[in-house]
């Protein structure tokens, strides 16, 4: 994917890995959602380090409250929940739901490769990674 000057939202960020790749390879913004603050001053770390703290956000925030409120629009959506979340479908038509993903930007989802959404209006495609899926989702 080209990420030159995109803007990326990375919910479930964790420690970020997903979202410094993007920065790393050119993204002008990228917004970091999770709650555990482990995981926060780790993203606020990282960012000071990689000397990119400009180009980051991070927001102290349980992702399902995040979506209720979430303003804004990214080119892409990086969704990392815990294998055990208990509705994926509802979380994908929750994101899609709001101003989230640009009309022309993606949503990536990462999960057990027993999920299957491709009967979801918005699937694109997948790929696997052993018992790792990452689908792939557009308007």
């Amino acid at each position: 994917m080209d990420f030159e000057d995109t803007a990326v939202l990375d919910l479930f960020a964790g420690f970020g890995s997903l979202g410094f790749e993007a920065l790393s390879r050119g993204s002008k913004l990228v917004c970091f959602v999770d709650q555990h603050v482990d995981a926060l001053k780790a993203l606020k770390a990282t960012a000071l380090q990689m000397a990119v703290h400009e180009h980051v956000k991070i927001v102290n925030a349980d992702v399902s409250a995040f979506l209720g409120r979430a303003a804004g629009s990214f080119d892409v959506v990086f969704c990392d929940p815990p294998y055990s979340w208990p509705d994926y479908d509802r979380l994908i038509e929750r994101i899609f739901a709001g101003p989230l993903v640009a009309q022309e930007g993606m949503l990536l989802v990462e999960h057990s490769a027993h999920l299957d959404f491709t009967r979801s209006p918005y699937y694109s495609f997948h790929k696997d990674y052993g018992m790792t899926r990452v689908t792939f989702f557009q308007h």
